[in-house]
C-alpha cells in the first residue's frame, strides 16, 4: 500500500518535477556562489536568485524585485520584522491564533517593555477587523497577523486589516507561510508593509528556503538582526543599508533558491486559482466526510472557501498522537498530531493542551487519497466505539 502524504501545512510534498530537475541543474551545472565572484559559474548562479526574486514579485504583485529579501525560512523573516523594528514602549497587536514564530518573539520582546496585545478570535479562528482597530493605541508601531492559521486553515481578512494599519500609519506584517502560493496574494492590493513566507510549503521549493517583502517605508526602520558578507561595496567595513544586501549577509542558500523559483514558477504556470480550486475540492470532500463520522469532532470554520487545507479533527477520549501513531502504522497516512507549534491558536479553539489531528492534503493529493484517509480514520472511531 503507497503512503497517502497528507502533511503538506509542514512541508509539501512531493514536489514538483520541476523544482528538482532545477535543483539538480545547478548542483551539476552551476555550483558557484552567487554575487560572491566574477565567473561565469558565480553569474550564472546569481541569475538563479534573480530568476527566483522576480518570480515571487510576480506571484505577489510586487513592482520591484529588489525588496524580495532571502532567508532560510519564514521563522527567520518574522525575527527580523520583530527584533529588528521593535523597541522598549512600543505597542504591538497581533491575534490568538498566531504560530510561536510571531508569539515567542514578542513574548520575548515583552519582557523587555514591548506592550503586546492580542486580540481574541472566535472558536471557529476568525478576527474581526474592528478589534483591531479598537486596540490602536499612541504607541502602536505595528500589527503581526497570520495569513492563514496553520491550525485550522482558517484565512484572516488580510486586507481589511491592512487598510486599517495603512490609515494609522502602522507596520502590517503578514505571516504568509500557509497561504504563500496556495492563496491568491499581492502586498498593494491588501496594503502589506512587510510579508514573510517560506519556501517549502505551497511555493513548491525545498526546505531551509523563505524570505521577506519589505514595503519601502519601513525597510530603513527595520533593523539587520545579522550583519557580514553581502558581495556589494566589499571596501567598507560598515554593513550597507540598501535591500536587498541590508537584510542578506552570507553565502545564500543558491541550490534551495534556484529550486525555490522553479517552484514559483511551477505555481505562476498553473495559476494560484486553479490550484486554489482544486485544493477547495479536496478540502471540501475531506471536511464532509469526517463530519458525517460518528465521534469525530472537526474544529475550525470547516469551509474551504474560508480556509486553506488545513483540517484539524479529534476523537475524544483518544489522544491526538495515539490516532496520528495508527493511521501511519497500520493505513500509510501521514498527518501531525499535537499543537502543531501553536498553542495560541489551541486555546482559542478550545483544544489545549491536547491538540488535534491535522491533515492537509496539497496539490497532489487524489480524491481517492481523501477517501482512504476518511476509511481510515472511520475504522479508528469505530474501533474506539466498541472499546
Amino acid at each position: 500500500m503507497s503512503v497517502i502524504y497528507m502533511d503538506n501545512a509542514a512541508t509539501s510534498w512531493p514536489k514538483p518535477a520541476e523544482t528538482m530537475a532545477a535543483i539538480n541543474h545547478y548542483n551539476d551545472m552551476i555550483g558557484g556562489s552567487p554575487g560572491r565572484s566574477g565567473h561565469r559559474l558565480s553569474v550564472d548562479a546569481g541569475r538563479c536568485v534573480i530568476d527566483a526574486r522576480e518570480a515571487l514579485a510576480e506571484l505577489f504583485g510586487i513592482s520591484n524585485p529588489l525588496r524580495i529579501v532571502f532567508t532560510g525560512n519564514a521563522t527567520e523573516a518574522l525575527n527580523i520584522a520583530i527584533f529588528g523594528f521593535l523597541a522598549a514602549g512600543d505597542h504591538v497587536i497581533t491575534s490568538g491564533m498566531e504560530h510561536n514564530s510571531v508569539m515567542r518573539p514578542l513574548r520575548a520582546l515583552e519582557q523587555q517593555g514591548v506592550d503586546v496585545t492580542v486580540i481574541p478570535c472566535s472558536p471557529r479562528g476568525e478576527i474581526d477587523p474592528g478589534d483591531v482597530e479598537k486596540a490602536i493605541g499612541a504607541a502602536t508601531r505595528a500589527i503581526y497577523l497570520t495569513h492563514a492559521s496553520n491550525v485550522t486553515g482558517t484565512i484572516m481578512p488580510i486586507a481589511d486589516v491592512g487598510a486599517i494599519a495603512r490609515e494609522k500609519g502602522i507596520m502590517f506584517c503578514v505571516d504568509a507561510a500557509q497561504s504563500a502560493g496556495a492563496v491568491p496574494l499581492d502586498v498593494e492590493d491588501m496594503k502589506i508593509d512587510f510579508l514573510a513566507f517560506t519556501g517549502h510549503k505551497s511555493l513548491f521549493g525545498p526546505q531551509g528556503t523563505g524570505g521577506f517583502y519589505v514595503a519601502d517605508g519601513f525597510a530603513k526602520n527595520i533593523r539587520p538582526i545579522m550583519m557580514g558578507g553581502t558581495g556589494s561595496r566589499s571596501e567598507s567595513e560598515e554593513h550597507p543599508d540598501f535591500l536587498p544586501d541590508k537584510f542578506e549577509p552570507g553565502t545564500v542558500n543558491g541550490i534551495g533558491i534556484a529550486g525555490l523559483g522553479a517552484g514559483v514558477r511551477f505555481i505562476l504556470d498553473r495559476g494560484v486559482d486553479h490550484i486554489r480550486n482544486h485544493e477547495m475540492g479536496l478540502t471540501d470532500m475531506l471536511i464532509l466526510g469526517l463530519g458525517e463520522i460518528p465521534g469525530v469532532v472537526v474544529h475550525g470554520g470547516r469551509d474551504a472557501r474560508r480556509q486553506t487545507t488545513a483540517v484539524s479533527f479529534s476523537i475524544e477520549t483518544v489522544s491526538p498522537a495515539a490516532i496520528a501513531l495508527i493511521l501511519d502504522e497500520e493505513y500509510q497516512i501521514m498527518s501531525r498530531p499535537g499543537l502543531q507549534c501553536a498553542p495560541a491558536a489551541h486555546r482559542t479553539i478550545g483544544t489545549f493542551p491536547v491538540g488535534t489531528v491535522r491533515l492537509s492534503p496539497g496539490y497532489f493529493t487524489s480524491e481517492d487519497d481523501i477517501g482512504r484517509a476518511l476509511s481510515a480514520i472511520a475504522a479508528i472511531a469505530g474501533r474506539i466505539v466498541r472499546l
